[in-house]
């Protein structure tokens, strides 16, 4: 190695101004061969070109440095007298500035288009909100994350709320409401409401509100399958001038079979879940025509009447099939005994493959004068049991504005806890014939 090159003594690199130490033979920072460079003289690099930094031409008199292979990427160079080892990465200032460092020699078309500035691209572009991909939702709370089949979002974790959390339906001569309530997970309850017309045209209005079993499996579906096929089978009857009464009867029958068929299940699994129960709920409904109210039921949901001109008594139209009712009617317990014994809200009576025997409860009535019908879910009445304290509850308007009172009624039962679902329909007696549809 004695007969090595020495190279002359210099401060700094003559291409970067990188400080160097004695005996170095290429510059540590931008890779520079410094076997051959004299002492850089006072001037330093200050020309830019098309944006981007260049280094000033050298002086006649310094000694050509040894040539050069630059990368096509300006951050690559290697000198002919250094090893494949000795390639480095230039890190000079104007590098680090985020500029390619390029050697004189190269031509103004050979410098590479400056990068745009993401400040412009943002202000010529607003930022859309993000869009999961699919059909998958955005969750409400972080607005960017997927919600999960599961009903979380994927980004932060966070519940969604779910469609049945709280309903609301309207037609003209019909409005309903269901809620979650303030302490369950979910809502359990579902409901149907639907216009028909009789055989000479007259209409006739539909309500029916279910409640699941939460000791069921499943029974918010139960509830969802009763509503609908008992709906569907006044829908279809009363047309056909089927007498209002025996046509609850059909529907309570009928969304028995649809409930039962839910608990159609594979031979197995009862093995894999063997405490597992069939899916359960209870039914009340209302048909409301010209002159006649028919109500149907099984469980402890209710219908109540109020006169719209309050000089007559609000009525409750239903009897609970519940341990508290059959106790006050076998004369074992006054009605305020039985409803403070906890077994009280027991129910004797539902719809499932595992009631004991299907027995539809109907009754027709024949109104003197306008009121409002108000079919519900125990959700409600536990906050207006008796019959004065669910007409004080009915807002005055309640025919003029079926769908307002049936907000005003879950109101009232979230203000009282909202310990349940709470699900209410509210029907104008006598029906009005003021169009035709269903929800």
């Amino acid at each position: 190695m004695s007969d090595m090159h020495q190279p002359a003594a210099l401060s700094t690199c003559p291409s970067c101004e990188w400080p160097l130490d004695s005996g170095d033979l290429y510059c540590g920072a931008c890779g520079y061969n410094l076997s051959a460079a004299p002492v850089s003289p006072d001037d330093r690099p200050t020309l830019a070109i098309n944006g981007l930094p260049r280094t000033a031409a050298a002086p006649d008199a310094w000694p050509a440095a040894p040539e050069a292979a630059h990368d096509t990427r300006g951050d690559i160079v290697a000198s002919e007298t250094q090893d494949a080892d000795d390639v480095r990465v230039r890190e000079s200032a104007d590098a680090r500035d985020g500029h390619a460092e390029r050697d004189e020699a190269a031509e103004p078309d050979d410098y590479p288009l400056p990068a745009p500035d993401p400040r412009a691209t943002a202000a010529a572009a607003p930022a859309a909100e993000p869009k999961p991909a699919g059909d998958a939702k955005i969750c409400v709370a972080c607005r960017a994350g997927s919600v999960a089949p599961d009903g979380y979002c994927e980004n932060c974790g966070h519940a969604q709320p779910r469609e049945r959390d709280h309903m609301e339906r309207e037609l003209d001569a019909v409005a309903a409401v269901s809620d979650r309530g303030l302490r369950h997970h979910r809502n359990e309850d579902s409901f149907a409401i639907s216009t028909a017309a009789l055989p000479d045209g007259s209409p006739a209005v539909v309500a029916i509100v279910c409640d699941g079993v939460s000791s069921a499996t499943r029974p918010d579906e139960a509830s969802a399958a009763a509503s609908r096929a008992a709906d569907a089978s006044l829908r279809a009857a009363l047309p056909r001038g089927i007498h209002p009464q025996q046509a609850m009867h059909d529907a309570i029958v009928a969304a028995a079979d649809a409930v039962n068929a839910l608990a159609a299940e594979p031979a197995t699994a009862r093995e894999h879940h063997p405490h597992q129960n069939a899916p359960a709920c209870t039914l009340v409904g209302a048909v409301v025509t010209g002159g006649l109210l028919v109500v149907g039921w099984v469980g402890d949901s209710r219908v109540y009447w109020v006169p719209v001109d309050r000089t007559g008594p609000a009525v409750r139209l239903t009897e609970d099939d519940s341990w508290a009712a059959q106790m006050v009617a076998a004369g074992l317990m006054n009605e305020a005994e039985a409803y403070a014994d906890e077994r009280a809200h027991a129910i004797t009576g539902w719809l499932g493959a595992d009631a004991y025997e299907l027995e539809p409860h109907t009754a027709s009535f024949k109104p003197d004068r306008p009121g409002v019908v108000v079919v519900c879910t125990d959700g409600l009445w536990n906050y207006a049991e008796a019959a004065e304290e669910m007409a004080a509850a009915v807002p005055a308007d309640a025919a003029e504005r079926p769908l307002h009172s049936a907000q005003v009624l879950v109101g009232h039962a979230l203000d009282g806890g909202g310990h349940d679902n709470v699900t209410v329909a509210v029907l104008p007696f006598p029906a009005a014939s003021r169009g035709a549809g269903s929800a």
